[in-house]
């Protein structure tokens, strides 16, 4: 597959989402949990408490949506600031209780409305990257599908990052890019190709730590098995002190780039 071929797998309707993952990974144990305790409770966000076996975990993911009614509720997974408070909100206090935080990232993008831009988008992003960087229990983010600019990257600076193979990780998407750069978004595919973000890629290039076979629906046995990848990790880190493991974080993403 090309790059573009990722991108257009990657944005499958019939992929399997954010809360597809959270329902077979960890059904009736799963709480979701609302709100950002300023405005509203963004939809785009789906987070809550759950067992990941006999560990509870914090768990946060972007929703996309099924079908065109799930996505209109689901903003097509474009989060709002208040969606980012609500993560950094569960994370904190994820922190206090020292468990451990899974996010699942499945964005284009945060959303760039207005509305969103007068609540504070930046900010919110902003003030999640600086306190998931120093967040004293571990964190694990999952790219299950898009993970498109600083609306991915707020639920990603974590301890480490895996990607589906089917999916993509990128500071711009390959038609604005093609747009900013040849003024052309038809050229889109070339763009995919320079902006090195496929799962592949970024594993070459040490910006993710781990590629997961797709699942599909029915792959009881693919979800137990990510599962256990998951619960190893946790447990290798929760056995670090809170010290070593910032550090840890800090040294991962000061190390990206730097043989280039």
């Amino acid at each position: 597959m090309s790059a573009y071929d990722k991108v257009m797998a990657a944005r499958d309707a019939n992929k399997i989402t954010t809360v597809d993952y959270i329902n077979h990974m960890f059904g009736d144990s799963f709480f979701e949990l609302h709100g950002d305790r300023r405005y509203s409770d963004d939809k785009a966000v789906v987070a809550g408490l759950a067992m990941l076996h006999d560990m509870p975990v914090t768990v946060i993911g972007i929703e996309k949506g099924r079908n065109t009614k799930e996505r209109m509720e689901r903003n097509f997974g474009q989060a709002h600031p208040e969606g980012y408070r609500k993560a950094l909100r569960l994370m904190k206090q994820a922190e206090k209780f020292h468990r451990p935080v899974l996010c699942f990232v499945d964005t284009s993008g945060a959303y760039p409305g207005i509305g969103a831009e007068e609540r504070g988008q930046g900010q919110a992003i902003a003030e999640n990257l600086m306190e998931m960087m120093t967040l004293k229990t571990p964190v694990l983010t999952i790219v299950v599908g898009e993970g498109g600019s600083g609306g991915a990257l707020a639920l990603a600076v974590a301890d480490e990052v895996w990607m589906m193979e089917n999916s993509v990780y990128s500071a711009i998407s390959p038609e604005g890019c093609a747009s900013i750069l040849w003024k052309d978004s038809s050229k889109a595919p070339q763009a995919a190709e320079a902006l090195k973000l496929t799962a592949q890629d970024l594993f070459d290039l040490h910006v993710i730590e781990r590629i997961i076979r797709e699942p599909r629906a029915e792959d009881a046995a693919m979800f137990e098995s990510l599962k256990l990848l998951i619960q190893r990790t946790f447990e290798k880190n929760l056995a670090l002190t809170d010290e070593e493991l910032t550090n840890a974080r800090y040294e991962r993403f000061r190390r990206i780039g730097a043989d280039l």
